[in-house]
């Protein structure tokens, strides 16, 4: 697949995932009167939906990372070329901020503005070590044991975990940066982004090492009982 497909894949699937991240927050803070949990509730299983439906999407493409620690992870286990990891993370910022600013569009708010929504705190950085740790998991063990649930299993450790952390499960760089332009209900204020981001980057490092250790990966082109050679969500896709 050319490269110019897969960062495009990238660019738009990151954009369309903080678009339903941002949009159902929203709305469900528009819809809740108040209520908090019914808010989140409602902002989970939209992201949680989307995200599946997104992985689906792009996965044949571009591996539907959308995600930077996941392309670092990637690039880890040689399944991303190393010249192509800067290219990956640098669309998905773009389409990070492209996404929130279509979200903003749709509900009359203003393309960016700085989040107010305080998110702070060894609790909160914990939460987000152990949100990117556990994602990072779920894709190496399922890409590597049961590459067609790969998708699923992904959206589903993130809508859980938008309830177990009580940071709701950032795990994710450039949605991070995107989200603190957003003074909304994902929104995180811009002060509290980069230690989010260090944790979810020391997440990645200790899960890549754990699960590629549990999960070792087998020869090239092997197939045995139903795992796979090693490679992103496409290669594993692809074979299925």
């Amino acid at each position: 697949m050319r490269l110019s497909r897969r960062l495009v894949a990238e660019a738009l699937g990151t954009a369309m995932l903080l678009a339903v991240v941002v949009g159902s927050g929203i709305m469900a803070e528009r819809l809740a009167g108040g209520n908090v949990a019914i808010a989140l509730l409602a902002n989970t299983i939209a992201t949680g939906a989307g995200l599946v439906a997104l992985i689906l999407m792009f996965g044949t493409i571009s591996g539907a990372h959308f995600n930077p620690v996941v392309t670092l992870s990637e690039a880890w286990q040689r399944n991303v070329p190393a010249a192509e990891v800067l290219p990956y993370i640098a669309v998905q910022l773009a389409g990070a901020f492209a996404g929130v600013a279509a979200a903003h569009g749709m509900f009359g708010e203003a393309l960016f503005f700085a989040s107010e929504h305080v998110r702070s705190g060894p609790a909160q950085w914990w939460s987000e070590f152990i949100a990117t740790f556990g994602l990072i998991g779920v894709i190496i063990g399922c890409s590597r044991s049961r590459p067609a649930v790969t998708p699923f299993a992904v959206a589903a450790y993130i809508t859980a975990a938008y309830w177990f952390t009580s940071s709701t499960s950032f795990a994710n760089p450039a949605v991070t940066l995107a989200r603190a332009a957003s003074n909304t209900f994902a929104g995180i204020r811009p002060a509290d982004a980069p230690s989010f981001i260090l944790a979810q980057l020391a997440g990645m490092v200790a899960a890549t090492a754990l699960f590629c250790w549990l999960y070792p990966a087998p020869p090239a082109d092997a197939t045995v009982g139903g795992t796979v050679a090693p490679g992103d969500f496409a290669d594993s896709l692809e074979k299925h």
